[in-house]
C-alpha cells in the first residue's frame, strides 16, 4: 500500500533526527521508503513559541496496516526521545500519517487522511516535491492547495543528506 508520512523536528540536531527516524522506518519488516522530498525549514504552526522545524515528507510502500504504521510512527518518535507534553509544542520527532491508499479513517487516536494536511505549507511544499499532481481529500492537486497557502511561509534547505 502507497502511504505518505509527514516528519517534523525542532529540538537537538534537527536533520539527525530525521534522517535516524526514515532510517528507522525503512529497516522495518514490511516498510519500503521509496521517495523523501527536499528539507525545508519552517516557522511553528499552533501559536506556542518555539524554534523553527525542519520538514521532510515520504512516500512509503507497506503491507502494514494503518494501525500498524501508527504503532510504527509511536516507537521511531520514542527512540527519538519524543516528549508529548504541550499541543503543538517542540519536539525531537514528530511522525504523521497524512495519507494511506484511499483509505478513510476517523478513531480517537488514528484520522487518516489528515485532517490538517490541507491547511500546511510545511507539509503540501515537500509532498508536492514528491507528488505535485496526487489528488488530495478536497479534490484538489497538492499544487492547486498549496497555491491557495498564504501566510506560512517555508524555505527549502535542500537534501536530508
Amino acid at each position: 500500500m502507497e502511504a505518505y508520512l509527514s516528519l517534523g523536528s525542532n529540538l537537538g540536531d534537527r536533520r539527525r533526527n530525521l534522517k535516524e527516524a526514515l532510517r528507522m522506518i525503512g529497516e522495518t519488516d514490511c516498510v519500503s521508503v521509496e521517495k523523501i522530498s527536499p528539507l525545508y525549514e519552517t516557522g511553528a504552526v499552533g501559536g506556542v513559541e518555539q524554534g523553527d522545524f525542519y520538514n521532510v515528507v515520504a512516500r512509503i510502500e507497506t503491507s502494514l496496516s494503518p494501525r500498524e504504521l501508527l504503532h510504527l510512527a509511536h516507537r521511531v518518535e520514542k527512540r527519538l526521545d519524543r516528549v508529548h507534553g504541550e499541543r503543538w509544542g517542540p519536539r525531537t520527532i514528530d511522525v504523521d500519517i497524512l495519507l494511506y491508499g484511499e483509505a478513510s479513517i476517523d478513531e480517537k487516536d488514528l484520522v487518516v487522511p489528515h485532517p490538517e494536511m490541507e491547511n500546511r505549507a510545511f507539509v503540501l511544499a515537500p509532498l508536492g516535491d514528491i507528488a505535485p499532481l496526487l489528488m488530495l481529500p478536497s479534490g484538489r492537486t497538492v499544487s492547486e492547495r498549496l497555491a491557495g497557502i498564504e501566510g506560512q511561509t517555508v524555505k527549502i534547505i535542500g537534501s536530508l543528506d
